[in-house]
């Protein structure tokens, strides 16, 4: 199974309790089902709000992952 890196960022960040982590998964929605198994429901929220990139590009739940690639989730920004 290949070994991807899950990178959060912002209050998604502040949900898990970690910047990035490690983890062996097949695809986007699996590592996704992870990372809310592991961090819990206010990451879980934080995670229905975000937008999850592959490699810098939008990411599909079904897209399959290579060893190396990189998940970014990435909530949205407020600001003033």
């Amino acid at each position: 199974m290949p070994t991807v890196t899950i990178r959060l960022f912002a209050g998604a960040r502040e949900a898990a309790g970690v910047g990035s982590t490690q983890i062996d998964a097949s695809s986007v929605a699996e590592a996704l089902d992870w990372a809310k198994a592991s961090f819990g429901e206010g990451f879980s929220a934080v995670l229905a709000a975000s937008r999850v990139w592959l490699n810098g590009e939008p990411a599909l739940g079904e897209s399959q992952l290579s060893t190396g690639d990189e998940i970014a989730v990435l909530p949205p920004v407020s600001g003033g």
